[in-house]
């Protein structure tokens, strides 16, 4: 997670040049280990002090670059540009003193203009590919001032036809290996930022929820009250004299509205603005579950397994984890109908808490799985949910740096999984 956590702070360039970074130290170790190969063949009498130099040279600079990359900067294309500049500098000094044009390695400068295509803007990749063009020009005219001599032109020969395989596979492996690197990670911090957005999408539907409800029960508390003024008096009425038949029956039935619209109304601004006030805490999930089935209609039914993560604790306000799971479970209670069974198991995952809540309803549809959790959707009846639920368990989860996983398919009932970091893991908090 911190990995992760870093490379969605960091910008492209400087995961660019982060794993530019990485692949010096495979090309500083594979050069030296050439050079030393073809130096103890002894076909050819290389200047290894210079060569061994250069690669030294190399290291230093890619040890400076990488304490650069931990005080964060902003890495602008045209830094890592330089760097490519600067090994293709370096990589050219290499081939003069080792053979110059004749040098089969000198492949690897298709590696910095492919590499430039890839990392840098159009301006910067051709002049990468001007630069290299050039420096490979240059050891033409500069091949009988190199400082090599060799002893046997047949095995020299060898050497070059062999090198150049050899070359030609450095060149792919490198490649390949640093397009995957650079993609995977560029996708992986698109992923997160997605999801950072869709987040922050969420808070701000809790909110304006929570707006909502405080507006609503504001506007709505006076009329409410007047009908249940009025209705209680003309009950009164209705007891005194002869009623109509069934006007009594209608007027229990407004007062039972009146009432379960006070409910919700209370129940939307506690839901939605009252875990901002909750401190956070560790909570054992033994505790947990308990406090979520205590009082809960229909608590006979679920069949808890919490033998794998008892002693777990997560941290997170308690009476919202509470709530969140007692949503999840009243769904899975009203799923599975009133003689069937509910499984609530507690396990561990890493270093993660895993609950999950599985009823043996009649499942979703894959549409409807895809809106679960959304604001007021809902497929129960009128009078036995809102669709705030899921949506407002979902919100503290994610705000917990947890999730709510939902598993279904028709016919095979439904698996709610919350899944929280266990205390002290967590990176974040509500």
């Amino acid at each position: 997670m911190r990995a992760i956590a870093r490379e969605v702070s960091a910008g492209p360039g400087r995961i660019k040049l982060d794993w530019l970074a990485k692949l010096h130290w495979g090309a500083i170790v594979g050069q030296t280990a050439a050079i030393l190969g073809v130096h103890s063949s002894g076909v050819v009498a290389l200047p290894l002090g210079l060569l061994l130099a250069l690669v030294a040279l190399e290291a230093v600079v890619n040890v400076a670059l990488e304490l650069w990359l931990r005080r964060g900067p902003e890495v602008s294309d045209a830094a890592i540009a330089w760097v490519m500049l600067f090994d293709t500098v370096v990589l050219t000094a290499l081939l003069h003193l080792s053979g110059g044009h004749f040098n089969p390695f000198s492949t690897l400068y298709l590696v910095n203009v492919a590499l430039a295509a890839i990392l840098l803007p159009a301006r910067w990749s051709w002049i990468q590919l001007a630069f290299s063009v050039l420096a490979f020009g240059s050891l033409f005219p500069l091949q009988e001032l190199a400082p090599f001599g060799v002893h046997d032109h047949a095995a020299m020969m060898e050497i070059h036809l062999q090198g150049m395989l050899v070359a030609f596979a450095i060149a792919a492996f490198f490649i390949v290996l640093i397009v995957q690197r650079v993609t995977r990670a560029l996708d992986r911090r698109d992923e997160e930022l997605a999801r950072a957005r869709g987040l922050a999408e969420r808070r701000q539907k809790l909110a304006s929820l929570a707006t909502l409800a405080a507006g609503a029960a504001h506007e709505l508390a006076t009329p409410l009250a007047t009908i249940a003024i009025a209705a209680r008096e003309l009950d009164r009425a209705l007891g005194r004299s002869e009623a109509v038949p069934g006007a009594r029956a209608d007027l229990e039935l407004i007062r039972g509205q009146v009432a379960r619209c006070k409910d919700i109304l209370q129940q939307m601004a506690a839901r939605a603005g009252e875990n901002a006030g909750e401190p956070l805490v560790p909570v054992r999930v033994a505790d947990w579950v308990t406090r979520a089935l205590d009082g809960l209609p229909g608590a006979e039914r679920v069949a808890l397994d919490a033998s794998g993560a008892t002693e777990g604790v997560v941290r997170g306000p308690p009476r919202g984890l509470e709530r969140a799971l007692r949503v999840l479970l009243q769904n899975a209670l009203q799923a599975s109908g009133e003689d069937s069974p509910v499984a609530l198991r507690a396990t561990a995952r890493g270093s993660s808490v895993v609950v999950e809540v599985v009823d043996r309803g009649s499942g979703m549809p894959p549409d409807v799985l895809a809106r679960a959790g959304e604001p007021f959707f809902t497929t129960k009846e009128p009078g036995r949910g809102s669709g705030l639920g899921l949506f407002l368990a979902r919100a503290l989860l994610e705000q917990l740096g947890g999730e709510l996983e939902l598993e279904s398919a028709p016919g095979r009932g439904t698996t709610a999984r919350i899944v929280l970091p266990a205390a002290g893991t967590t990176e974040g908090a509500a």
